[in-house]
C-alpha cells in the first residue's frame, strides 16, 4: 500500500493523542513533509490515489507542518484534491464565506461544546469530506474531537440492542426553528435565509423538499422537520454500518433562543421519544472512543464524513478554524 514516491514526500508521525483499532489502525493517520521544501499542493496532485487509500483505511488524515499559511492557501489545498463542492444547504452552523470553498466553522461563542455529529446528517443531501484548517489555533482548549462510526455502532448495538434496531427500523425526525437571519448566539443559529441560500420562501420550500425537510412558516419563523432519515447506514465503501446520525448533538445541544427543548430536537421516525439513559450512553460512548488532537497552525484535517462523527470542544480564545465541504 506503501508507495515508494510517496514515501519521499509524507512522513508518518505519532502523537499521544491517537488510538489504535485491531492494533494496526491508526487514527487519525498524521502525515508529515519529510522535508521543509515539498510543494503541498503538487504532493496531493503527485499522490492523490495514495491519500484516498489512506484515508479509506484510517478515515480521516490529519496534515501537519506543511506550508498553509493563509485562507488562500487551504484553498488551493481542497483544490488540489478536485472533490466536488457541497453547497451548505440545510445545516444549523452560522459560517461565513472566507474565500473560494472555504467557510468559517462554527462562529459561535467559545464557550459553546459542540457535541458529536455527521456532518449534515439530518438531511438527504450531506458532504462525503470534510476539510477543517487552523488559520489560528486556540490559546487553550478548542480541539475537534473525532470517532470512527462503526465503533459507535458496534458498542451501541452490544448495549443497547433493541434501541438500534428500533433505528433501524424507523430512523430518526429532526426538528429544529429558524428565525429569518443567523444568530452567531447559537451553535444551531442559522437563519432559514442562510440555511437554503435565498430569501424568497417558496425557493426556501422547493429547496428544502429537495433534502427532505418540510417548512412550518409561522411568520418569518420557520419550523424545519427534517425526516424521517436513516440513523444507520451502510458505508459500501467499507462494508460495514455506521452510527450515521446526530442524535447527541440534536438531544443535549440544539436549544437556543428559538429551540428551548432540546428533548424534542429529535425522535424516532415515528414520533416516540427516544429513551434519555440511552442518549446519554451514546454519549460517554463517543467520548471514550474519540481522540481530541490539539490543533497547531496550519493543520489541515480531511475527515471521510461516512467513517467518522466529528465535535467541537469549548476554548479560550482565539481560535479560528476554517472547513470546506465536498460531494
Amino acid at each position: 500500500m506503501v508507495a515508494e514516491a510517496a514515501i519521499e514526500v509524507f512522513l508518518e508521525v505519532r502523537v499521544p493523542q491517537q488510538r489504535s483499532y485491531n492494533g494496526d489502525i491508526v487514527f487519525p493517520l498524521i502525515l508529515s513533509p519529510v522535508t521543509s521544501d515539498i510543494s503541498f499542493t503538487e504532493a496531493i496532485k503527485a499522490h492523490k490515489p495514495w491519500l484516498q487509500s489512506w484515508l479509506l483505511e484510517a478515515g480521516a488524515i490529519l496534515f501537519r507542518g506543511f506550508q498553509v499559511d493563509s485562507s488562500s492557501d487551504f484553498n488551493d489545498v481542497v483544490e488540489a484534491f478536485d472533490f466536488k463542492e457541497l453547497p451548505y444547504v440545510g445545516g444549523a452552523a452560522p459560517r461565513n464565506k472566507v474565500v473560494g470553498r472555504i467557510y468559517t466553522a462554527n462562529d459561535s461563542p467559545p464557550d459553546q461544546k459542540l457535541p458529536f455529529h455527521h456532518e449534515m446528517a439530518q438531511v438527504l443531501e450531506f458532504p462525503s469530506k470534510l476539510f477543517f484548517y487552523c488559520d489560528v489555533e486556540p490559546a487553550s482548549g478548542g480541539e475537534t474531537p473525532i470517532v470512527l462510526s462503526h465503533v459507535v455502532y458496534e458498542r451501541m448495538k452490544a448495549k443497547h440492542p433493541e434501541f438500534v434496531q428500533q433505528l433501524e427500523e424507523h430512523g430518526l425526525i429532526y426538528t429544529r426553528i429558524l428565525s429569518e437571519d443567523d444568530d452567531t448566539s447559537s451553535a444551531i443559529g442559522r437563519g432559514w435565509k442562510s440555511t437554503f441560500l435565498t430569501d424568497d420562501k417558496q425557493i426556501a420550500e422547493v429547496r428544502a423538499a429537495k433534502i427532505g425537510t418540510k417548512l412550518e412558516w409561522s411568520g418569518d419563523v420557520v419550523k424545519t422537520v427534517m425526516g424521517p432519515v436513516p440513523a444507520i447506514r451502510f458505508d459500501e465503501s467499507r462494508q460495514r454500518k455506521v452510527w450515521f446520525n446526530s442524535i447527541v448533538f440534536a438531544y443535549v445541544g440544539w436549544e437556543d433562543a428559538r429551540n428551548n427543548d432540546p428533548t424534542k430536537a429529535v425522535n424516532f421516525g415515528d414520533g416516540r421519544a427516544l429513551p434519555a439513559h440511552v442518549v446519554y450512553d451514546c454519549q460517554q460512548i463517543l467520548e471514550e472512543e474519540s481522540a481530541a488532537i490539539p490543533w497547531q497552525k496550519g493543520d489541515v484535517l480531511l475527515i471521510d464524513n461516512w467513517a467518522v462523527l466529528h465535535s467541537r470542544r469549548s476554548f479560550v480564545p482565539p481560535r479560528r478554524i476554517l472547513a470546506s465541504l465536498c460531494k
